[in-house]
């Protein structure tokens, strides 16, 4: 495939332009908050959010399948995948800090091919795919130069995301980067796309959290691969590496493997 069908672009805004009004309208209110069976929060707002996009979807290419964090999976077969997180960093949301996004990916035959990063709050929204550079608002975003990773500003969400298997790994990263930060969630990816950080390390993850982001970085200039070096499919193993520059990205990828 050369280029994702601009029917798939344009629906892909629409459904940022249906999530936008919901995550606004709950923003910073006294929403109640649930804990879901793997201790994660979640608000009517991602509800909310994830239906308004599903029905879009179903209206417009009822033959695609949906994979949402919220509401489960649905024709997940299908040629062509949506896969979406309403609100990437539900802690975040929670605690009125605008640092987390809606992810709405596009796989096709499970590789990631279109995704958007869109923060409601601070009227931003990423874009990226096969055949479509990424940008931000309409203007271009292009990753940034970073040839060593000890001059490279790192991020992950939280070391609470490690397990003991994955948080020495991550440990020393921060131990070797110039300035390892925390607490980004999504935004941080979104960050690297435009050129303000170097390298993004992550474990743990699900579909939801990463299909939208690996077009993003990619096609701004960046390189994503999981831990081992594999490119990142729906299926893969919930790590991530993400760099705007592959010489850093190869170093970083070393440092990981080491034992």
């Amino acid at each position: 495939m050369q280029a994702v069908p601009n029917e798939f672009v344009t629906l892909a805004h629409a459904l940022a332009d249906a999530a936008r009004p919901v995550v606004k309208r709950y923003f910073r209110t006294p929403v109640a908050v649930d804990v879901k069976a793997d201790d994660s929060p979640v608000t009517i707002a991602d509800r909310e959010v994830e239906a308004a996009m599903r029905v879009l979807i179903k209206e417009r290419f009822p033959e695609h399948g949906i994979f949402g964090e919220e509401h489960g999976q649905e024709n997940t077969g299908a040629e062509w995948v949506w896969v979406l997180d309403p609100i990437d960093g539900t802690k975040a949301f929670i605690t009125g800090k605008p640092s987390f996004g809606t992810l709405i990916g596009l796989c096709h035959r499970g590789r990631p091919v279109l995704g958007i990063v869109d923060q409601a709050i601070l009227g931003e929204r990423w874009i990226g795919g096969l055949g479509h550079p990424t940008t931000l608002n309409g203007q271009p975003a292009r990753v940034r130069a970073c040839d060593q990773l000890q001059k490279a500003y790192a991020y992950t969400t939280g070391p609470e995301h490690f397990d003991s298997r994955t948080l020495p790994a991550w440990n020393r990263i921060a131990a070797m980067v110039r300035q390892p930060r925390y607490g980004c969630d999504c935004y941080a990816y979104a960050l690297l796309a435009s050129g303000f950080v170097d390298l993004v390390v992550e474990a743990g993850l699900k579909p939801y959290d990463y299909c939208a982001l690996i077009p993003v970085i990619e096609q701004a200039g960046g390189t994503v691969t999981d831990w081992t070096g594999r490119a990142v499919t729906i299926a893969s193993d919930g790590t991530l590496c993400a760099a705007g520059d592959s010489r850093a990205h190869a170093q970083a990828l070393k440092v990981l493997a080491a034992s």
